[in-house]
């Protein structure tokens, strides 16, 4: 007996639950492709950081070597010569800074359990003795009679306590002799210690290995780079012959969609590396201004964390302001660090990046934000948080292209 045709109020049911079952189904595959994704950026970071770092060098030196070849140098010569004279202005910084940058890298790393005791140490003593400011507004919420608990938790003075609570307890003496039961308490120990220490030194060895691999694949950024810039032309005028797809309608979409992609992703990156070298001048210069220990080390970091906006002045901001606390122990000079940051985030936001960068790649800061997080996230660590503004660009652009445009028609 066929059943009856569903009414149209259980036809108008089944479409929407048909309709919540295709968008779930595409969340979850969003959602694999991400994590997947995520797990491809972390097996193959040794062999993507070279190439980006490569892809990113092709993009800043191309306009030169395009405007050697202006001139009438020819395509490999305008290479070289843009290579030669990179390697004299790098050499020429690196021969000023680098041995104050290794000078202040050694400092810093042997004073760091000096400086973590300091630190508390510091914000014990604030705990405990308030600015004026903050004893006044402490006064004022805080009701009259009630003593303030530091975290909700009260500690008992020695002073009332017996002696025998407050002297530590005695080591028993030790044996002069090894009985039975401690052999076999050490061998028990050592039979759990050493597959321990086993898999802790074929960890080590991993990461020398990794270390190294990641060496080996800087050193191939030069090369890299060079034929990236070599075939310029010929990936520009013949990479859509390579895409496994027919010619048709969707194939010229895709074309257009790569394009668009590209564009982004050469604004960006083009852009933000010469915002992050003017950021890492600019937090120099400031720093040493105030008289900030370590300013030369924080303005070369600068230049690899601002290349994730937001997230990488944050770090150095935060950096300074502890460097500062531990050094000094005043409050002068961590609003000196706040003023160093503020005046450069100023300058960044209404001068450097609308003249390098401008409306290119065409995000909200909230957007940026919100990107960067979900970058470091979900594809993971420093590379996902670079990748993560192109990617959101590269989503505006198929919004733009098939969803705002054909709502807008």
């Amino acid at each position: 007996m066929p059943f009856p045709p569903p009414s149209e109020k259980q036809a108008r049911l089944i479409w929407l639950a048909l309709t919540g079952l295709a968008i779930a189904a595409l969340v979850a595959l969003a959602v694999g492709l991400v994590w997947g994704l995520g797990r491809v950026l972390h097996l193959l970071a040794p062999v993507l950081w070279p190439l980006a770092i490569a892809g990113v060098i092709a993009y800043l030196l191309d306009p030169v070597v395009g405007l050697l070849e202006q001139r009438g140098f020819s395509r490999v010569k305008a290479i070289l010569s843009v290579f030669a004279l990179a390697v004299l202005i790098v050499g020429a910084i690196f021969g000023s800074v680098a041995p104050q940058l290794v000078s202040e890298t050694r400092q810093l790393i042997s004073r760091a359990p000096e400086y973590s005791a300091k630190l508390e140490q510091r914000v014990e003593h604030w705990s405990e003795n308030p600015p004026p400011l903050v004893q006044k507004i402490l006064q004022r919420v805080q009701p009259p009679g009630e003593s303030v608990a530091t975290n909700g938790v009260e500690f008992l003075s020695t002073t009332n306590l017996p002696d025998a609570a407050i002297s530590p307890a005695k080591p028993p003496a030790a044996s002069g002799a090894l009985d039975e039961k401690t052999l076999k308490s050490v061998q028990a120990w050592l039979e759990n210690a050493l597959p321990e220490v086993g898999r802790w030194l074929f960890g080590q060895v991993g990461r020398v290995a990794s270390w190294l691999g990641f060496i080996a694949g800087l050193a191939l950024v030069p090369v890299y780079a060079f034929y990236l810039l070599l075939e310029r032309r010929g990936i520009e005028s013949r990479w859509t012959d390579f895409l496994p797809v027919a010619d048709s309608q969707f194939k010229d979409e895709l074309v257009f969609v790569l394009r668009a992609i590209n564009g982004y992703l050469i604004a960006f990156f083009r852009g933000q590396v010469l915002v992050a070298l003017c950021d890492a001048v600019l937090y120099t210069i400031g720093f040493l201004s105030i008289g900030l220990p370590y300013a030369i080390l924080l303005g070369a970091s600068a230049v690899a964390l601002v290349m994730i906006p937001f997230l990488g002045a944050f770090t150095i901001c935060a950096t300074a302001l502890i460097i500062a606390v531990v050094q000094f122990g005043d409050w002068l000079h961590p609003l000196l660090v706040l003023g160093v940051f503020g005046v450069v985030q100023t300058l960044e936001g209404l001068v450097i990046s609308p003249r390098i960068m401008g409306g290119r790649v065409g995000l909200h800061p909230l957007a940026i934000i919100i990107a960067v997080m979900t970058g470091t996230t979900l594809l993971g660590g420093l590379l996902g948080g670079v990748l993560a503004i192109p990617l959101a660009a590269v989503l505006r652009v198929l919004l733009t292209r098939y969803v705002w445009k054909k709502r807008d028609a």
